[in-house]
């Protein structure tokens, strides 16, 4: 179950013709494919978690929850561009024996999904039986399933879109200023641009929580205070604690492929290729997310022919898929026991 690589040796091509000579694809792996080959759970990862689903997605994924490795095999790949090994910014180009860092080639959300599809073919996964992924994840799962590289029985998407919107892109873009204006972003080295990833993940959970969220956790008992608030520590303790495990080149080039994401980019329009999606699909919203709305969401649901859509009721916005775990587990529980399942099906469960 421990952090697995594959070397290819032959040339990436992104899609914008652009070459990466050999990719390393950095994977977990739970349970075993079984003979018939239909029991394979494909897990994309949301922007900074990695391939470790059970570490960062419990109470969904574990050795006893609803997606355990004794029933599935589930299979997570690290992002291209990611710090957790797969072939990023910190990696050696072959070229020059040093590493990439702001020479790393731009790719896009579909070159993450061909990253996928490589690691597939190389496990021998011919059929994936329920594809996932949230934010980040979501936009891959959408991606690959639109692709039909390989057939999906059941997708689940939570808390994304079918396009980048002008609002994400515009947090993305305040986020890559605050790295920017740190000036050893410039300078080539592994800890580049630290102190401006540690402001842009301030910015970012603005957009991944909301003024409700931070009203329910951050709230002053001291009335008296007029300095060292709960709320201005919590944001800066978090930009640590992303530094401690992130790298601010990979973060920079990872929003820059969220910001690619368009799923009718030559392709006749995001209508037409939602409705040929045929797998039974499971759209999940937030009412509260302000970085995904939910009506993106239910725009997805209802233009995939088979597709329910749940709104989870939460205060934590869009982290909301990483906090209810609970809730998530008794709706995907149902989706997956009927899978053509209506949405007041879905709706009934508390």
């Amino acid at each position: 179950m421990g952090l697995k690589h594959i070397k290819s040796t032959k040339d990436f091509i992104l899609e914008n013709g652009e070459c990466i000579g050999e990719l390393t694809i950095a994977y977990h792996t739970f349970g075993e494919l079984n003979a018939e080959k239909d029991n394979v759970v494909w897990v994309c990862h949301p922007l900074t978690a990695n391939s470790d689903v059970f570490d960062w997605w419990p109470g969904l994924f574990g050795e006893n929850e609803l997606f355990n490795h004794t029933e599935h095999f589930i299979v997570c790949a690290n992002v291209l561009g990611s710090s957790y090994g797969t072939t990023s910014p910190l990696s050696n180009n072959p070229k020059t024996g040093c590493p990439y860092y702001l020479t790393f080639p731009q790719f896009t959300i579909r070159d993450i999904v061909r990253v996928n599809q490589v690691l597939a073919e190389h496990l021998g996964i011919q059929k994936i039986a329920t594809l996932i992924g949230g934010s980040l994840g979501g936009q891959q799962a959408l991606e690959w399933t639109t692709a039909a590289t390989i057939p999906i029985e059941r997708l689940i998407v939570i808390g994304c879109s079918a396009q980048a919107s002008p609002w994400a892109i515009a947090f993305n873009e305040s986020q890559r200023m605050a790295i920017q204006s740190d000036s050893s972003f410039y300078d080539s080295s592994d800890t580049g641009g630290m102190e401006g990833l540690k402001t842009a993940r301030s910015i970012a959970l603005l957009s991944y929580r909301n003024y409700h969220t931070y009203s329910k956790t951050q709230e002053e008992s001291d009335t008296n205070i007029t300095d060292n608030y709960k709320a201005s520590s919590y944001q800066q303790y978090q930009g640590l604690k992303l530094g401690r495990r992130f790298n601010a080149y990979s973060y920079w080039y990872l929003t820059k492929a969220m910001d690619s994401h368009h799923l009718s980019r030559n392709r006749i329009s995001i209508s037409h290729t939602l409705s040929q999606i045929e797998a039974d699909t499971l759209v999940i919203g937030t009412p509260s997310d302000l970085l995904f709305p939910s009506h993106e969401q239910e725009y997805i649901a209802s233009q995939i022919p088979n597709a329910a859509y749940y709104e989870l009721n939460s205060t934590y916005g869009h982290d909301s898929f990483l906090i209810e775990t609970k809730t998530l587990a008794e709706v995907i529980g149902n989706f997956l026991e009927k899978s053509s399942i209506q949405p007041e099906e879905l709706l009934q469960i508390e």
